[in-house]
Order: C-alpha cells, then structure tokens, then sequence
C-alpha cells in the first residue's frame, strides 16, 4: 500500500465504523429510553405493521368494554325503575286485598283508592319519563302488552275476579238442582261474531249426542261484540249485562251433560231459553216487549220465530208459569222436572213433566196449551217496575231477596285461577301476550363492525300493563287484584329479561378485557424492549464508540510518517 497524505483510507475506514458504532448506539439508547423495540418503520417494518394491527384490536376492546359498561348501566337504570314499579304493584294489590274485605265502608274504599289512583300515576309516569344519558329508557306506547284487554276483561269476569261461571254454576246447582259431570267444556272467545245486538254466546254440542240425549265436546262460544266495554265486574250495560249472558249459557250447558239435551234443544227450545232466562230473570225484556207489541202478541211469540225477543220473553213466561204451577200444586218447581232428567238419563222432556209436575201437567204441550190460555193474565201480574228482575228464588217469583239487574249473577266466588267450575273440566281459549312496543338498543361490544349485542325492554305505562280500567277498588278489588297479579308477572319477566341482559354485558366486559389483555401481550412481545438484551448492546456499543474515537486519532496521525520522508 502506497503512502498518501490526500487519501488516508485507514482514516475513512475507522470513520466509517465510528459512525456505524454511534448509530447503532442511538438506536439502542432511544429503545432504552422509550421502551419500545421499534420506534419507526426502520427498526422492523414487518413487525411495525403487526403490532399496529395489534394495536387497532386492543384500542377497540378497550372502547367496546367501555360501550358495555355504558349499556350496563342503562339496564342498571331500567331495573331500578322496575324495581320502583314492583313496589307500587306490590302496595296497590296489598290495598286492593283491604278492600275486598267486607269491614270496609264505602267511605273507607274510596280512601284506599284514592292511594290506588297515586301509585297508579307514579306508575305510568315512572314508565315515560325514565331518562338514561337523555334518552327514554322504556317505550311510552300504551298498547297492550299483557293480551286484549277486552278479552282479558270477559276471562277474569268468567274466572277469579267475576267468578261468573261459578256463580251461575252456584245458582244452577241450587235452584235447578242439575249439575255437570265433569265432561270437558271449551270456552272461546274469537272466530264467531253476527255484529253487537246479535247472539251474544252459544253453547253447542261439537260432537253430537250420546245414546241418552247428552252433547259431546261442548263448547261456550262468546261473541266479543256484545262484551265490549267489559264494565267490570257485571260487564256490558242495563239491560243486559255480560255475566247475565254467560249465566244464561251456562243453563244450556249444565242442561246438555245433565238431561236429554237432543230432544230439549231439538224439540222443546222454549224450554231450554226459558229456563236459561229464568235463572236471572227476565222481567225488563218482557216490560219492553209487552210496551212494544202487547201482551198477546208476547204469549203467542212462544210458537213464532225464535230468534225474536219476544220469543225470549214468552218462553221465558212459560217457565215460570210452570215453576208456579207445580209449586201450587205442591212440588217445589221447576226444579223437580230437572232434577227428574237428571236422575233419569234418557228421559225426555214429555215424560219429566208428566212424572214431576206434581201433576199440573202431562206432558209440555199441555204445558204450552195452559199457557196459551193464562200466559197473558199472568203476565199481567207480574211487577215489571221494580228492581227486581223475576229470577227464580228472588222477590217476585219465590219471595226471596231482590235479583236486581247487578245482583242476578253474585259475582262472587270462592275458586281462583282457571279451574272454577266442579261440573266441567274447563279450558279456555289462550289470549296471547303480544310483544308490544319495545324500546331496543344497540351496543357495540367489539372491535369490528357488527360485533353488537341488542337489548330490549318493554313498555311499563299502565295501559301496556292492562290497568288503565282494572285499578277501582271500590266496584271490583278482585279484578284489580287479578290485573295487579297480570301485570307483576309481566314486570317480573322483564325484570328477567333485563337481568339476563346485564349477565351478558358484564360477560361480554370480562371477555372484552381478557381479549384485550391478551392482544396487548402479543404486540408487546413485537414492540416492546429487552432490556436485558438491550443494556448489553448498550456496554458493547459504547466501549465500540470509545475503540473507534481511539482509531480514528491513530489512523489520522498515519500520513504524518511523510515528513520523515521530507527531511532527509
């Protein structure tokens, strides 16, 4: 190698390595001090793309743990109302128990309701105006949630809170003496309608007669267009009330598992229509009838059409001139011409008369013949102006206590649930929920678009309840403890709902921060310093730093060995 002064490679060599030992001392001096292996895209691209993905992951996480908490504390909120509005149904059917005792006076009930009337109003304004973050926590709709009110209001009248069908089984029993066998009765509600005014329920034998008259698979079929508004508790309005309506169909019922239902409903409907009017009374059809048409004119309806009022009045007439008659001959009424069915399976209605009219009559056309003759005098003796309405066993007829148009049907029963009548194993056509108007949120509890979880709940006003016309303890406390018990149940299941809700969001926080703890981990393995590693490079950078600085004075004192050359 030649000697040079212009060029001094070992210089530019020790440089080169110098500067080499200071940049990689930089290098290990900034992952030092920030703690992080790559510091930019030139200390490991392909890992800087990684953990940046790493990155949007975790960061996300993070966020979707924050929204669940946020959703966990908007169920947080609806359940606190709930818990608000149990409280108040709690208080309201303790008061509605206070008030079906009868040791309360009137005064004393409306004092009861008039507390019933301010829980019922926190109620619903608990239902509207309960806010999270400004938004309302529960729909404000007033639909009902719980079923048809309408049809709701007809089945509690004929179960618990009216007990029409009990009572009139009650009545039937006592003043009949006639009583079910336990056959199956189906009770509906819809798929039958001719328009209001027209038949208001119907008892029919779906699967004929047995070998002794009896219908098979009976079905109590009620027409909604004569049960609305409900009223509660008698139903309908005067006249005609819906409890009188199920009463009388309940005669036709007991009637058809009782006697010789074929040859009664075939042969003899006067009989069976009178009779169903006789057990609550049929005086204010006949005060009407007898206005509109005269007295002769409704005695002889009784071989007319049968589907006229008056039809209804002369037949309900008959009976009870024949419920007279046998009496004054010494038997004790109709009674005994039903209770002679009965007791004789097969027997028609020709042969009970003959056999148990105390022998006022042979047969029913002797029956239908008399009153041809006397129906319109003792029509004329009836009292159609006082209250009571000729049920039998009531003032007019048998001079017991007054059967007014409310008090025909007792509305009042000793059996809860839908198990109410002894004489009939009972079902009731199911009067479904509906999902109403539901308030839904949406959380995102994920990184990625459409990781979301949906949450909903219900309304909880008093009409998506069923209680905007149920909570009047002074006319009906049993129906208000039955709709109270509607609408716990519903709010009880919502509370449910919302439990399970909070259950998954609080899941989905866990899942959230595991996952986040576990991708932090991945990128940290990518980004993150050794220190162990990197303190060691560090002692060998710098002594490397030193060795250069050290060369690089040598190798530029090298060209000085010229001036040797010069002074010899």
């Amino acid at each position: 190698m030649g000697l040079t002064i212009n060029t001094n490679v070992m210089s530019l060599n020790a440089q080169r390595r110098l500067g080499n030992a200071q940049n990689d001392m930089a290098t290990t001096v900034q992952r030092l001090s920030s703690g992080l292996r790559i510091n930019s895209a030139k200390d490991d691209a392909a890992g800087l793309a990684i953990s940046e993905r790493f990155t949007s992951q975790i960061r996300g996480l993070n966020q979707a743990a924050r929204n669940a908490n946020d959703g966990l504390s908007l169920m947080q909120t609806a359940e606190g109302a709930l818990q608000s509005v149990t409280a108040s149904l709690q208080r309201i059917r303790e008061l509605a128990v206070q008030a079906a005792n009868d040791t309360n006076s009137a005064s004393d009930r409306q004092a009861i309701q008039a507390e019933v009337t301010r829980l019922a109003q926190e109620i619903d304004r608990t239902g509207r105006t309960t806010q999270f973050n400004g938004m309302e926590v529960f729909d404000r709709s007033d639909a009902s949630v719980v079923g048809d009110e309408n049809l709701l209001a007809v089945f509690d009248g004929m179960t618990s809170a009216g007990s029409w069908l009990e009572s009139s089984e009650n009545l039937i029993r006592t003043f009949y003496g006639i009583q079910g066998d336990g056959a199956s009765l189906d009770i509906r509600f819809t798929g039958f309608t001719d328009g209001q005014y027209g038949v208001g329920a119907y008892v029919q034998p779906l699967g004929g007669y047995d070998g002794q008259g009896r219908g098979l698979n009976l079905v109590l079929q009620v027409d909604m267009a004569d049960f609305v508004p409900p009223n509660m508790p008698n139903g309908g309005t005067a006249p005609f009330y819906s409890d009188r309506t199920v009463g009388h169909e309940m005669v036709h019922a007991v009637m058809a598992r009782a006697t010789n239902w074929n040859d009664i409903s075939n042969n003899h409907l006067w009989f069976a229509e009178g009779a169903a009017e006789f057990i609550h009374g049929g005086e204010e059809r006949v005060r009407n009838d007898v206005a509109n048409l005269g007295v002769a004119a409704v005695v002889t309806a009784i071989g007319g059409p049968t589907t006229t009022s008056e039809f209804y009045s002369a037949s309900y007439s008959a009976v009870r001139y024949m419920h007279e008659r046998i009496k004054a001959a010494g038997g004790t009424g109709i009674k005994d011409v039903l209770t002679y069915m009965s007791n004789n399976p097969g027997s028609t209605l020709n042969a009970a008369i003959g056999a148990a009219s105390a022998g006022a009559f042979t047969n029913a056309g002797d029956a239908l013949t008399q009153f041809g003759l006397n129906g319109a005098a003792f029509i004329g003796s009836f009292d159609l102006n006082n209250a009571d309405t000729g049920a039998i066993g009531g003032a007019d007829v048998d001079g017991g206590m007054v059967r007014d148009a409310k008090a025909a049907i007792p509305n009042q029963g000793s059996r809860s649930g839908k198990n109410v009548l002894q004489g009939f194993t009972e079902t009731f056509e199911n009067i479904a929920s509906s999902s109403g108007a539901i308030s839904t949120k949406v959380f995102q509890v994920g990184a990625n678009a459409n990781q979301t979880m949906e949450t909903r709940v219900g309304a909880v006003g008093l009409g998506a309840m069923g209680l905007r016309n149920t909570l009047d303890v002074t006319t009906s406390a049993a129906q208000t403890i039955v709709s109270v018990d509607r609408a716990l149940d519903y709010v009880n299941s919502q509370r449910a709902v919302i439990g399970a809700q909070s259950s998954r969001l609080e899941s989905a926080i866990t899942n959230l921060q595991i996952g986040s703890e576990n991708l932090s981990a991945s990128r940290g393995r990518i980004t993150d310093t050794d220190f162990a590693v990197e303190t060691a490079t560090l002692a060998r950078q710098q002594i490397l730093q030193q060795a250069g600085n050290a060369m690089v004075v040598q190798a530029n004192q090298m060209p000085q060995g010229v001036l040797a050359l010069l002074r010899t």
